[in-house]
């Protein structure tokens, strides 16, 4: 009997410390991030590693010198290692306060974080909203851009047919781009070389923007200082062809001079050896030069209407008449064209988390490297026999197949995912707006 009481007891002590091991008696880790900006985050938003939740926000605090600090309660991943980097996500832009922390672990390779370490704000990515973007505009722009905005709406008043048959070739229109895209950044040192050397250009020009403007006045000047002096022109080009030969007679007599000169070219050799081998191709390049000196002359001017280039600056000023008849056609271009922007307008939010999403399809990792989630297709459609043939019919929702929507052809913004609980999607723009909001995706 005692002994097995003893065997009882040591049973439960057992029970008691696995209990406490997996459910209890251990501190939580957390770790700290320091961003720009809180990004709209709230006190219980997720926290995420490859799209699994791995936290959750445990508070959000204002450091001395005006930053965002979240602190964050993680239980999956932990401890975190040096490298780790995290980023303020939105999942769509129609919703408010659903922004999550997603984490980029470290190399487990690295040191290992203490619970309560923090993220520094050179490890962090605040998201950029569009209110930014806005604000980096002068006045005058965001009154212009406003302008759009407004005609665009007006522009695509009652016009959804018509913007669904030209979104119809917006697939190959992206397809195409990505092609190109792909092209672009195959050879990623090299592309990413063109980018940093184009942005040095173009901050290399906005610095010397003042000399520029210079440059391309005094070259105005000198366009119209020579166009004005096409007679003394016409004449100098006429006596060049004979000053180049008496150029050539007194290189021919320099030969004796260059005789008094051996001393000196002697002492040069070592340093001008390959002087004398460029000077011999130098003499076919002057005498070859001779036609294009005088083609030249014939195209600044030459007898008979519109065919040089004094009479082509003459007629430069009549490109500004065009622009009477240009601009009417592309502002009515661009009334024409408004029902489509404004039908596609409120799709936009759609279409941009399309863009930064598509491509974390296979972003999460495991120790064997990224994967994919896929999910199987079945072909609601069958070949049936008829008089005819065989054909493709619909088997209807019946059966195996029961559970298909058809007709989900018109999807309001935000309707592509299931309603969130704010009830802040699927939504319409406006009352008479062209969709239906109860074509949702199936699910609780």
């Amino acid at each position: 009997m005692l002994g097995r009481a003893a065997a009882v007891l040591a049973v439960l002590v057992a029970i008691v410390v696995l209990a406490i091991l997996l459910f209890g008696g251990g501190k939580s880790y957390e770790a700290k991030a320091i961003f720009e900006n809180a990004g709209q985050l709230v006190k219980g938003n997720l926290v995420e590693v490859s799209g699994q939740k791995v936290g959750t926000i445990k508070d959000i605090r204002l450091t001395d010198d005006g930053q965002a600090e979240v602190v964050m309660s993680l239980d999956k991943f932990t401890p975190l290692h040096a490298g780790t980097t995290a980023v303020i996500r939105v999942p769509s832009l129609s919703g408010i306060a659903n922004r999550y922390v997603a984490l980029d672990l470290g190399a487990n390779s690295g040191p290992e974080l203490p619970s309560g370490a923090t993220i520094k704000a050179d490890k962090t990515t605040a998201p950029v909203d569009l209110d930014q973007v806005f604000n980096t505009l002068d006045p005058k722009t965001r009154r212009s851009l406003q302008q759009i905005i407004h005609g665009q709406a007006t522009w695509y008043g009652g016009r959804a047919r018509e913007t669904d048959r030209s979104l119809h070739y917006f697939n190959p229109a992206l397809s195409t781009s990505s092609s190109l895209t792909r092209e672009l950044v195959r050879d990623r040192v090299v592309f990413q070389k063109f980018v940093s050397d184009t942005s040095n250009v173009v901050t290399d020009l906005a610095d010397r923007r003042d000399q520029l403007t210079q440059l391309v006045s005094n070259a105005g000047e000198t366009a119209g200082a020579i166009g004005s002096e096409n007679v003394a022109l016409g004449q100098a080009l006429d006596v060049l062809p004979d000053t180049l030969r008496n150029a050539n007679t007194t290189f021919v007599n320099l030969r004796s001079t260059l005789d008094d000169l051996d001393t000196f070219v002697n002492e040069s050799k070592p340093a001008t050896r390959q002087l004398a081998p460029f000077l011999r191709e130098l003499r076919p390049l002057v005498r070859d030069a001779r036609p294009t000196i005088r083609d030249l002359r014939v195209l600044i001017r030459k007898p008979g209407p519109g065919n040089d280039l004094i009479e082509l600056n003459q007629k430069t000023p009549a490109l500004a008449n065009l622009a009477d008849t240009v601009f009417p056609r592309s502002v009515t271009a661009l009334q024409k064209t408004q029902p489509v922007i404004e039908y596609a307008r409120p799709y936009s939010p759609d279409l941009a988390g399309w863009f930064t999403k598509f491509g974390q399809g296979a972003s999460p990792y495991d120790a064997n490297g990224h994967y994919a989630r896929i999910q199987p297709l079945f072909n609601a459609f069958q070949f049936q026999a008829t008089p005819g043939g065989n054909a493709l019919t619909f088997t209807g929702a019946t059966g195996r197949l029961a559970g298909f929507q058809t007709r989900q052809n018109q999807r309001c913004p935000g309707g592509a995912m299931q309603p969130p609980p704010d009830g802040s999607a699927p939504y319409k723009d406006t009352p008479d707006f062209q969709c239906d909001p109860s074509t949702t995706p199936p699910g609780p």
